[in-house]
């Protein structure tokens, strides 16, 4: 699996597997740990979750996935790449600590490779920092980040004692969300923080186009490969596409053997322009 730096010198792989709404049905949890455990076995570690997800129910899932794998692959821990967020409101110094604390329980681990802080809310971000950083000094997470930030919101954060640690901002970014690339994805790329991409296919919507379903005919592949394709050609970008089942985790992996030519990307480009203009954040 291709892999990148974050700014500590850790290394992240490029495609993920996305757990939102995993854990909040019993019927489909089953279908939901084999995805995972496949994910695993095709070279996917990089696994994506939050406290909000299911208020913890797919931590859950998370770990009786690995669990499983491991006792039947004598796999280890640092074998996956574990990223879980906390909710805005238990940012506070001492509610992040508490937080992790419950991740960490629900995920059977004893340490997250990378913690985020969900989206902005009303806690101070050096309280927030400073609480990340007691986080890392502990052990309980080796690195931390933020996810729906935008410009502004990276620039202040930076500032900030910690701030330049942050590994990473977890964004909605796809064909038909470009909106960063106008000044948030320049100033990450020359900050060196990776982008983790969320919502690939926007929820599934991207997979009705019917210019973007003839592109994927004509290469031979999915509309949902074509998108993650086109992220994965990005520098520094991250892609956690959803992996609910067996056949979007193998859709999601052969989408990282496709290379998208030039014209591919005229012809994409041409169909979903890119900013020409300063976009506010979006958020799904």
């Amino acid at each position: 699996m291709k892999a990148i730096a974050l700014p500590s010198g850790q290394s992240i792989p490029v495609l993920g597997m996305g757990t939102w709404q995993m854990g909040e049905r019993s019927r489909d949890r089953q279908t939901e740990i084999n995805a995972l455990k496949h994910g695993i076995e095709l070279g996917i570690t990089l696994i994506d979750t939050a406290e909000m997800y299911g208020e913890g129910s797919a931590e859950e899932v998370i770990a009786e996935a690995f669990t499983s794998w491991s006792k039947a692959n004598a796999g280890r821990r640092e074998q996956v790449f574990l990223v879980s967020k906390v909710y805005p409101h238990n940012a506070s110094r001492q509610g992040t600590i508490a937080a992790c604390e419950r991740s960490l329980r629900r995920l059977k681990t004893d340490y997250l490779d990378l913690y985020l802080l969900h989206w902005r809310g009303s806690v101070p971000l050096f309280e927030t920092l400073a609480a990340l950083q007691t986080l890392q000094q502990a052990g309980k997470i080796r690195d931390y980040g933020v996810s729906n930030f935008d410009l502004s919101d990276m620039q202040e954060a930076r500032s900030l004692p910690g701030g330049e640690s942050i590994a990473t901002n977890q964004v909605l970014y796809n064909l038909m969300r470009r909106g960063i690339e106008w000044d948030l994805l320049p100033w990450c790329q020359q900050h060196g923080v990776p982008i983790m991409a969320y919502s690939p296919v926007e929820q599934g919507r991207l997979l009705k186009n019917r210019q973007l379903a003839a592109i994927a005919e004509r290469l031979g592949v999915t509309s949902a490969q074509v998108a993650i394709a086109w992220l994965l050609h990005q520098d520094n970008v991250i892609v956690i596409p959803k992996a609910s089942d067996l056949a979007h985790v193998e859709q999601n992996r052969a989408a990282l053997d496709l290379r998208l030519s030039a014209a591919d990307l005229h012809e994409l480009d041409a169909l979903f322009p890119p900013p020409s203009r300063p976009v506010a954040l979006e958020m799904l």
